[in-house]
């Protein structure tokens, strides 16, 4: 299973109206193979706190179970070395085995969201990265690093970068 960088995004709405707007700009990454949904959990709390969930995913069983393989390879490898890597990956499928990685139950995503709004958890793949990854990797390429950077954290630099200037010296 080839797997490109994996993002989890967590998005609240206030008003119910917007989900099909965000939904249907899901939908046109996913045709277009940019990204494919690992998994998605949305819960919805009308007025009188009412809930409803959806799951969705666009693996099947089987790719889920080899999915929670390779993540609970990684963590059980991180936690003790090969035996932990085994143990991982024998226990991550077998709880993935419902394709889905998401659990309601696990993430009391109903509890943590005000009545009248929804709340959206979501695991992306970046589909669109993975021929840049492997272009990197035949050109002996490597990581060394990545950030996601949103208009907020550019707005903080500018803010650090002004009281940075009040503390310099002027030149006369």
């Amino acid at each position: 299973m080839t797997m490109g960088p994996v993002q989890l995004l967590v998005v609240g709405v206030a008003d119910d109206e917007s989900t099909g707007e965000i939904l249907a700009e899901l939908e046109r990454l996913r045709e277009n193979e940019l990204v494919r949904l690992i998994d998605l959990l949305f819960v919805r709390k009308d007025e009188d706190g009412t809930v409803e969930r959806l799951l969705l995913s666009d693996l099947s069983p089987e790719e889920a179970e080899a999915f929670g393989a390779i993540v609970g390879a990684l963590i059980g490898f991180g936690a003790a070395g090969e035996d932990g890597a085994e143990l991982g990956a024998r226990e991550w499928a077998a709880a993935l085995d419902d394709g889905h990685v998401l659990d309601d139950e696990v993430w009391f995503v109903d509890d943590a969201i005000p009545n009248g709004t929804a709340a959206a958890l979501a695991l992306l793949e970046h589909r669109w990265a993975i021929p840049l990854r492997d272009g990197i990797r035949r050109a002996g390429g490597f990581h060394l690093a990545d950030a996601w950077i949103h208009p907020a954290d550019l707005v903080d630099i500018g803010i650090l970068a002004a009281q940075d200037a009040e503390l310099q010296p002027t030149q006369a």
